[in-house]
C-alpha cells in the first residue's frame, strides 16, 4: 500500500531519506533499501537513489507486507474497547509484552491481535505491524494500533502533535508537596545504562508530566499523570527523579513494599487509563475509558485498610 507525504515549504531542501525517515519512523539505511527496491516515487516516477525535496512534491511509499520474521497469530483473550477495518483499541493486561522481542517470543499483545483482525498495517515491523505507541510489560491499560498505513501515520503524526489524550494513574511511593503540579526535568538515555532513561542525560529532550493527587494513603499517594510528551519511561523517571517513584518498578524505584513490608507489591504500579485521539479517517474524536484494575485497585483497599486501622 503506497503512503504519500507532500512536501510543505518549511521541508524544501531536505534529503528525501531524511525527509521520509521524519515521517515514517523509518532509519535511512530502511529508506534506502526500499529506494534500491523501486518502493519509493517523488511525482509519480519511481527513484532508485535519493534527491533533494522541493515545496509541493509529493513522496510516496510503497510499503510490502513482510516476508520473513512473520507475527504468529495467538488465541489469547484481551480486552478490546473499539475495533473497526482501520484500527483497533485494546485494554492491555499487565504482564504481557507488547510485541515479540528477546526473552518473549510469542503470548504478547500483538500476538493476540493478530489472532483477532484480518489484516494490519505493513508498517512499524514485522513483529509489531501497526504499533504506533507502546506501554512497558508490567504496565497495564489502553494501547491503539493501526490496521493500515495512512492510518499509522495519521496516528503517528497526532502522537509527534502530542494532540493525544494519555491520562496514566500510579500508585507512588510517599506524598508529593503540593496536590498536583508539572514534573519538566528532560529526559534522555542514561550515560552509565543504556537501557535506562535519565533526567541527567548530556543528551537529552523535553518532557513534561501533569500530576495531581487523587488519594494520599501512609507512605503512598494514588496520582493522576498526564503526558505533555511521550519520552521513553517518562513518568517511571519523572517520579523517580522526585523522590516518589512508582511502586513495584524495580528498574527506576526498587520500592516493592509499604508499610514496613506488610503490603507487597506485585507488579509496576502504572496504569493507562485514558485514551483519546482523532479517528484516522472518519476525524470523530474518540475517546476510551479503562478502569483501575484488580491488583492496583486491591493494593490500594489493603493500603487504605492499613490508614484505617492506625487511626
Amino acid at each position: 500500500m503506497a503512503v504519500e507525504f507532500p512536501v510543505t515549504e518549511a521541508e524544501k531542501g531536505q534529503r528525501l531519506d531524511v525527509f521520509l525517515s521524519s515521517k515514517t519512523c523509518l532509519t535511512r539505511s530502511q529508506i534506502t533499501k526500499l529506494l534500491k527496491d523501486a518502493h519509493i516515487s517523488l511525482n509519480g516516477q519511481i527513484l532508485r537513489h535519493g534527491c533533494k525535496i522541493r515545496p509541493g512534491d509529493i513522496a510516496a511509499v510503497d510499503f510490502q507486507p513482510p516476508q520473513d520474521g512473520q507475527l504468529i497469530p495467538q488465541d489469547i483473550e484481551i480486552g478490546i474497547c473499539y475495533e473497526d477495518k482501520h484500527l483497533i483499541v485494546v485494554d492491555k493486561p499487565p504482564g504481557m509484552p507488547m510485541y515479540p522481542a528477546a526473552g518473549h517470543s510469542s503470548g504478547t499483545l500483538m500476538n493476540a491481535v493478530k489472532w483477532r483482525v484480518e489484516t494490519l498495517a505493513p508498517v512499524g515491523g514485522p513483529l509489531r505491524p501497526g504499533v504506533v505507541h507502546r506501554i512497558d510489560k508490567d504496565t497495564s491499560g489502553l494501547v491503539v494500533i493501526a490496521l493500515d498505513g495512512p492510518s499509522y501515520y495519521s496516528l503517528v503524526e497526532q502522537f509527534k502533535g502530542r494532540s493525544i489524550k494519555r491520562r496514566y494513574l500510579a500508585l507512588i511511593y510517599g506524598s508529593m508537596m503540593a496536590s498536583k503540579g508539572e514534573i519538566t526535568l528532560p529526559i534522555g538515555r542514561s550515560q552509565s545504562d543504556r537501557k535506562k532513561m535519565s533526567t541527567r542525560s548530556n543528551r537529552h529532550k523535553p518532557a513534561i508530566t501533569h500530576w495531581q493527587t487523587l488519594k494520599t494513603f501512609r507512605g503512598a499517594s494514588l496520582v493522576e499523570a498526564v503526558l505533555a510528551t511521550g519520552r521513553t519511561h517518562q513518568i517511571r523517571v519523572h517520579f523517580s527523579a522526585v523522590g516518589h517513584p512508582v511502586l513495584g518498578d524495580r528498574t527506576y524505584g526498587l520500592k516493592t513494599s509499604v508499610e514496613h513490608g506488610k503490603i507487597p507489591i506485585p507488579r509496576q504500579m502504572l496504569h493507562a487509563a485514558t485514551l483519546g485521539f482523532v479517528h484516522p479517517v472518519t476525524g470523530q474524536y474518540l475517546e476510551f475509558a479503562s478502569p483501575l484494575p484488580a491488583d492496583m485497585n486491591n493494593t490500594c483497599s489493603l493500603l487504605e485498610a492499613q490508614c484505617y486501622n492506625k487511626k
